[in-house]
């Protein structure tokens, strides 16, 4: 008998994975690939656009190989978000790589848009960085150098629903994270648009997130003609996934860089140190305050490169606290993210001494990653949106030492799902809902959790805190940066 599925795609920044997820939201099946990072140039992050499309094909087709007997209801995308690539719409053939979420090649030219900087965080809730995708997207447009008629420029999202339908369409969180998309109108914003030089013709059209994207076209691992039903950022559909929609709650990804994200009320101010975003659009706008902080796992992953290891596991295995310690690590590779947004800061390992472990060091890369999630938690409480509670998701939440030193250093409860894919799940469940089983998810909503509680006094935790700061100080303090580069 045929098992009635969705096939979830999460794709990321170093794989992209496929899942098939029933109406209860179990997982029958997996599939990954991994996808590298090109970096040829300092600040420069691009991954290969055709690559990144047969990568995710890849993980589809290992997914549907272990189970003959799902029948897929729908296809659900969640994606890296700010990343950007340009293709032919009458093909969906790339015409450039994909310049990645933290690429900072556009540093110069934001900075020449600093007049407009307060205008572009009324309308969009962000920040005038580089991270986000209108300074890429020009910077695409500016690198084709010829006619656009055939050209579409657009997130990752957008790209993969190319490809499976030949539709340019985005969903409307994924475009919230652009710089050209008005969080009140809800649709692309001509004096966004003006701000960059970013002509309208070029962009995808946007979408709820639940509205549908087409049917996936013939020749490729998918069945053909199944409807990609629902599309999310990956960070949105991680909040969709943990079933938090009202504020006191909110989530941490573990990623290559981390986001920290929880719901609003209502709209509000824009604060300056953490973004307001929209975290998708059904029938009516979710809003959510958020912080992004660029290296939390590509953080340890340089430090396992450093220490000879092969992996971030094997570096999370060696890492042990030393009491005493006063080893910091800020893994500043293109700058600064959320609240700090300082794109002149640099790497730093402060307190190194002649009895300095490996192990020691390692754990100050856990350190780093859970220091980094305090920094946007007490942004958003000094914005007054406080959490009670932390729901933790991605590769890293498995480590029960670094999310027992999150609880501490936090000074809040963590709870880890049972399965750490809530992007996957998350875009899953709100395509079932978008098909009508909503109620089948919600009577079987996931119980299975670990929970951490903070074991730390104050003291500790006041003294931990001023370590690290004194270390990103040290990190955006005055230097030659061209040179230590």
């Amino acid at each position: 008998m045929k098992r009635p599925s969705i096939l979830a795609i999460d794709q990321g920044t170093t794989s992209s994975k496929a899942l098939l997820v029933g109406p209860d939201g179990s997982v029958s099946a997996r599939g990954s690939h991994g996808l590298p990072i090109e970096t040829p140039r300092p600040g420069w992050f691009e991954q290969d656009a055709e690559q990144l499309w047969q990568a995710t094909m890849a993980a589809v087709d290992k997914c549907l190989a272990t189970s003959e007997d799902a029948e897929i209801a729908g296809v659900a995308i969640s994606n890296q978000r700010e990343s950007v690539v340009a293709w032919r719409r009458s093909s969906g053939e790339p015409l450039t790589p994909v310049l990645g979420w933290q690429d900072a090649r556009t540093a110069a030219a934001c900075q020449g848009l600093a007049d407009a900087a307060d205008d572009v965080r009324a309308r969009t809730g962000l920040r005038l960085d580089p991270m986000f995708s209108a300074p890429k997207i020009r910077w695409l447009i500016d690198s084709l150098g010829g006619p656009l008629a055939d050209i579409c420029v657009g997130t990752i999202d957008a790209y993969l629903i190319a490809r499976l339908t030949g539709a340019c369409l985005t969903d409307a969180g994924n475009a919230s994270r652009t710089l050209l998309f008005g969080l009140r109108e809800l649709d692309w914003s001509d004096a966004l648009l003006d701000v960059f030089g970013v002509p309208r013709s070029v962009l995808p059209d946007v979408r709820p997130s639940d509205a549908g994207y087409g049917e996936v076209r013939v020749g490729l691992p998918v069945p053909a003609g199944v409807p990609v039903v629902a599309a999310l950022g990956d960070s949105h559909a991680a909040l969709y996934g943990h079933g938090i929609t009202t504020p006191g709650a909110g989530k941490v990804t573990y990623g290559t860089g981390s986001s920290i994200m929880a719901p609003l009320v209502t709209l509000g101010d824009m604060p300056d140190a953490v973004s307001t975003t929209l975290a998708w659009l059904t029938d009516q706008p979710c809003y959510a305050r958020e912080g992004n902080i660029l290296a939390t796992g590509a953080g340890i992953e340089a430090l396992a490169t450093l220490l000879g290891l092969p992996d971030a596991a094997a570096l999370a295995a060696l890492a042990r606290p030393v009491d005493g310690s006063c080893l910091s690590y800020v893994p500043a590779f293109s700058g600064l993210g959320a609240p700090y947004w300082d794109r002149d800061a640099v790497g730093v390992l402060v307190g190194l001494g002649r009895s300095t472990t490996a192990a020691e060091v390692a754990w100050a890369g856990l350190d780093a990653v859970a220091q980094q999630v305090c920094d946007v938690i007490d942004a958003m409480h000094d914005a007054g949106d406080r959490l009670d509670v932390i729901n933790a998701d991605g590769g890293a939440s498995t480590n029960a030492e670094l999310m027992q030193l999150q609880a501490d250093l936090s000074g809040l409860p963590v709870r880890v799902a049972d399965i750490p894919e809530a992007s996957a799940l998350g875009v899953a469940r709100l395509a079932w809902a978008a098909l009508g089983s909503s109620d089948e998810w919600a009577a079987a909503d996931r119980e299975h959790v670990k929970q951490y509680q903070p074991e730390q006094t104050d003291e500790w935790r006041a003294a931990q805190r001023d370590r690290w700061h004194d270390a990103v100080s040290r990190s955006r303090g005055p230097r030659d940066k061209e040179n230590c580069r």
